[in-house]
């Protein structure tokens, strides 16, 4: 039997490495970038053709390459960050493995200019899968400019996996914002379709983060810097209200490389403990330095993934940093109320010293013994029984009721009624299509209703359809709608089925009538950050077929000219363009389309919200309108609108 092993062609070879290493344009992108930081360079240019499609290109004026390294570089494993397996614990470059540049020339067409600043000329290589087609001296600027086009062009199979552009271009811009965010001190400019997204001068982390992330957030970072033998600790972190539910404003860079680790954003999370409601993410930039001899970053083609040698100590230094970067700035509040900052009343004497330093309760308070020294506090003398006296109050008020509920949840009463837990029903709004069945309670005794009080023929089918005489639907904690049918009564979650309403309105809306417009007497201007002012330019059509009229004002700024007719009066039009934006977003990495995505997002932002009370008469309009949906049984997101709770099930709880 003749051998059936050989090697493969150097060409097929590369091409399947590329697939680790150039996943999409914004691969390219990455690796190009961190080349021109590698060689130097203090002003790096990108530009972008098509989300990368059919150009990339960087320009850098770094120290450039001889003839010979412009064509070593395309060869596999050719690097100069590395020479020995010991180098591998010594690295501060962002590249080392010498993989890329072959990868990229195997599945694209690359033309280089490279120069050295003591060189007269510089050189020209032209290269197509993998193939050198053109190598000749030219005339060229000190630095290197590299152009990558049609990318995929060798692998159509890989091309079709590509998403739409305005997807493609966010990644090429999150992977810009990294680099870019990790090198305040250079310059760089980001150019797409010849239109200029980002002109980064160099200057200070902060401004750098202003200039990436917009203007807004400067007021909500807070500096944060710790350092000890092993590790040191430098960035920014948000205050509690810039916490978002969703994530894409973190970044750690561990030696000015960008990593992802949720084991280190577990740390961070927990420093906002108490501070923030569960489920959101704190902004954050944070710089960790130390010797590369503690890391190890070859785990990963990305080089995004590294393992440290004490992850714990990284864990708990970190969230002692961020903590103490919390309670140095005044954003951790205090346990007693009567000494939060934020209650002292004008006049009220504070104790001497720094404010911010820490102190124990007896500087607030006087002395309880007679000494005739008592301390004052907005002018009045205070004992610890009276401070302990009027904290128990402050408690008892903040949590006025739930002791009643958690007391009585689930337990039946003299009366003969039965107290359920709410939080049993509503896990059927997770989406099961059955409702849970709570626990059947202790034996008591039923009391008889009297006559004519069981009128449960309000609905007369289950569809919604209602009757002259029915019984009006109610409010629970204002967040859920309790209505009668034949067979027992619906429990709808108003938030949800207000989204499924909005969402085959606003689709209807995108293909069919767009929604009227209602002017606004005083146009509003609004501030984005470059990287969301592409992606509203990418989507405004469609936002303003929903009823809005907005427009470009310049550079990253648009003008609000109008809003839908439909939403409520002092709605802030601005503040929901920015939740559609970031809900829209999180909807990238879903197979949706551009209409579907933002009709899931519009409607998630304008829907009426849990807490919000309703009259009879809109509770009546939204069952009617939730009925009249195409699929009333389930939200956009996949959440159950209502659940049906039987009468036999009723009779569960009180046999």
């Amino acid at each position: 039997m003749a051998d059936v092993i050989q090697l493969l062609p150097e060409n097929v070879a590369n091409q399947i490495a590329a697939g680790e290493v150039v996943q999409r344009p914004a691969s390219v992108v990455k690796e190009l970038l961190e080349n021109s930081v590698d060689a130097g360079a203090t002003q790096i240019r990108l530009i972008i053709r098509d989300a990368g499609k059919t150009l990339i290109q960087v320009i850098d004026n770094g120290c450039g390459m001889s003839e010979t390294d412009a064509r070593m570089c395309f060869e596999r494993h050719a690097t100069s960050k590395i020479r020995t397996t010991q180098d591998l614990f010594a690295i501060r470059t962002m590249g080392f493995r010498g993989e890329a540049m072959a990868s990229i020339a195997a599945v694209a067409q690359i033309e280089l200019r490279t120069r050295r600043h003591t060189d007269e000329l510089g050189t020209l290589i032209q290269i197509q899968n993998s193939q050198v087609t053109l190598q000749e001296p030219c005339q060229a600027p000190e630095g290197t400019s590299i152009a990558v086009k049609n990318l995929f062009f060798s692998v159509p199979a890989r091309r079709n996996f590509l998403k739409s552009d305005i997807i493609e271009m966010r990644h090429i811009m999150d992977e810009f914002q990294r680099v870019a965010m990790s090198n305040p001190d250079l310059f760089f400019s980001l150019h797409h379709n010849d239109q200029e997204v980002f002109h980064l001068p160099a200057g200070n982390l902060r401004q750098r983060i202003v200039k990436i992330l917009g203007e807004t957030v400067n007021k909500k970072l807070v500096p944060a810097q710790e350092e000890t033998e092993m590790l040191r600790i430098k960035g920014f972190v948000g205050k509690p209200d810039a916490a978002k539910k969703s994530r894409g404003e973190q970044f750690f860079f561990v030696n000015n490389r960008f990593i992802k680790s949720s084991y280190l954003h577990h740390a961070v999370v927990s420093a906002y403990e108490d501070l923030i409601p569960e489920g959101q993410h704190p902004l954050y930039v944070l710089f960790l330095e130390l010797d590369p001899v503690h890391l190890d970053i070859n785990i990963h083609p990305t080089k995004q993934e590294i393992k440290f040698d004490d992850e714990k100590l990284t864990y708990n230094v970190l969230k002692v940093s961020v903590r103490h970067a919390l309670g140095s700035n005044n954003v951790t509040p205090t346990i007693d109320f009567d000494q939060e900052s934020a209650f002292i009343r004008p006049g009220g004497l504070m104790p001497p010293g720094n404010p911010l330093e820490p102190r124990t309760i007896s500087e607030y308070t006087s002395k309880a013994s007679g000494d005739g020294t008592g301390g004052t506090f907005g002018g009045s003398k205070r004992t610890d029984e009276n401070r302990h006296d009027s904290n128990l109050r402050n408690w008892q008020r903040l949590y006025e009721g739930l002791d009643l509920i958690k007391k009585d949840e689930g337990s039946g009463n003299d009366d003969g009624t039965v107290v359920v837990n709410i939080e049993q029903w509503l896990s059927g709004f997770s989406g099961d299509h059955d409702a849970p069945i709570p626990p059947a309670p202790p034996a008591a005794t039923q009391t008889p209703l009297a006559e004519g009080e069981m009128d449960i023929m309000a609905i007369d089918d289950e569809s919604g359809s209602f009757s002259k005489n029915k019984k009006e639907p109610y409010q629970i904690h204002n967040q859920y709608i309790v209505s009668q049918i034949k067979s027992g009564f619906l429990l709808i979650d108003q938030q949800t089925a207000s989204e499924r309403i909005l969402y085959e309105r606003y689709m209807q809306a995108l293909t069919e009538q767009p929604i009227a417009t209602q002017a606004a007497l005083f146009p509003r201007t609004m501030d984005v950050a470059p990287a969301d002012a592409v992606l509203l330019r990418e989507i405004l059509p469609e936002i303003n077929r929903l009823g809005f009229d907005i427009g470009e004002f310049g550079g990253n700024t648009f003008v609000i000219h109008g809003h839908p007719a439909e939403l409520p009066p002092g709605a802030d039009e601005v503040a929901l363009v920015e939740k559609m934006l970031d809900q829209y977003r999180n909807n990238m990495a879903l197979s949706l389309g551009i209409s579907e995505n933002i009709a899931r997002s519009m409607a998630r932002n304008a829907a009426i919200r849990k807490g919000q009370s309703l009259t009879v008469t809109e509770m009546q309009d939204l069952i009617d309108q939730l009925f009249a949906c195409a699929i009333p049984y389930k939200s956009p997101f996949g959440r159950n609108c209502f659940i049906t709770i039987d009468l036999d099930e009723l009779l569960k709880r009180f046999s």
